[in-house]
C-alpha cells in the first residue's frame, strides 16, 4: 500500500550577523539623505532673511530643520557604528577613522543647529528690542553656523571617504567602482573646502556643487548597495570565525 508523503517546505535561511550589518548601514546611508537635503530648506529664512531676527511668531520651520538635522547627525554616527564590526576586520585604522570623523562630523552639525536655534530664540524673546545689538548677536550665529557647515559637512565627508573607502577597495567587500568614486570625491571636496577657505569662490555655488558631487554619488550608491546587496566575499558564517587579526594581520581572508 503506498503512502502518501508530504512535501517539505524549506525555511528561509537566516540572515547573518554580516548582512544585517550591511542592510543597517545602507539603509542608513540612505537617511542622511532623506533628512539633510530638506533641513536647508526649513533653514532658509533664518540663514537668508535679514529681518528674521526681528519677527515675532511661530517659526516652525527652523525647528523642523533643526529635529532634520539632529537625525541626519545620529544616522550619521549610527553608520560608522553598525558598520565598524564587519570592516574592523579588513583594516582596524580605517574602521577606527572612519567612527572617529563620523562621529567628529555629527559634533559639527550640531553646533550648526545650535547655532541657529540660538537664533530663532532671540527672535522669540528679543524682537523689536534692541535692533543694533540683535543684528550683531545674529551675525556671530550665522557666522558660526556657516563656518562649521564648511568644517563638517565640507570636510569630514571626505575623511569618512579615504578611511571607510579604503578599507572596502582592498578587501573588495563592494564592487571596487564604489570606493573608487568615494576615493576620487574624497580629494576633490577637500580641494573644494579649501578653495572657499581662501574665497575662490563660495561654498553654495556651481563649483562647489560640482566639486561635491563624487562624494554625494559615493555616499548614496553605497547606500542602495548595501540595502539591496550587502558586502561581497564575506562568507555567511564568518562572523563567529574570527574575532580578532591575529597572525592574519589587520586583514582576514574569505
Amino acid at each position: 500500500m503506498a503512502t502518501m508523503t508530504h512535501p517539505v517546505t524549506a525555511e528561509p535561511s537566516p540572515m547573518s550577523p554580516t548582512r544585517k550589518a550591511a542592510l543597517a548601514g545602507g539603509l542608513l546611508y540612505l537617511a542622511t539623505f532623506i533628512f539633510s537635503i530638506p533641513a536647508l530648506a526649513f533653514y532658509d529664512s533664518a540663514l537668508h532673511d535679514p529681518g528674521y531676527v526681528h519677527g515675532a511668531g511661530a517659526a516652525g520651520g527652523v525647528l523642523w530643520g533643526a529635529v532634520f538635522e539632529v537625525i541626519t547627525a545620529l544616522t550619521g554616527i549610527g553608520t560608522a557604528v553598525v558598520l565598524y564590526p564587519v570592516i574592523r576586520r579588513h583594516g582596524r585604522t580605517g574602521a577606527i577613522g572612519f567612527v572617529a570623523s563620523r562621529t567628529v562630523e555629527a559634533a559639527t552639525i550640531i553646533v550648526g543647529v545650535i547655532s541657529i536655534l540660538s537664533i530663532y530664540s532671540l527672535r522669540q524673546q528679543f524682537a523689536g528690542t534692541d535692533a543694533a545689538g540683535l543684528d550683531t548677536a545674529t551675525s556671530a550665529l550665522l557666522a558660526m553656523h556657516n563656518w562649521s557647515f564648511l568644517l563638517g559637512p565640507g570636510v569630514m565627508p571626505a575623511i569618512n571617504a579615504l578611511c571607510l573607502a579604503t578599507v572596502l577597495y582592498r578587501a573588495r567587500l563592494v564592487p571596487r567602482v564604489l570606493p573608487t568614486i568615494g576615493l576620487i570625491g574624497g580629494p576633490l571636496l577637500l580641494a573644494s573646502t579649501l578653495a572657499t577657505l581662501f574665497g575662490a569662490f563660495a561654498q553654495v555655488s556651481a563649483a562647489a556643487f560640482l566639486l561635491a558631487l563624487p562624494i554625494a554619488a559615493w555616499e548614496f550608491s553605497l547606500g542602495v548597495w548595501l540595502t539591496f546587496k550587502g558586502f561581497r566575499n564575506v562568507a555567511a558564517g564568518d562572523d563567529d570565525a574570527v574575532r580578532g587579526h591575529g597572525a592574519h594581520g589587520d586583514r582576514v581572508l574569505v
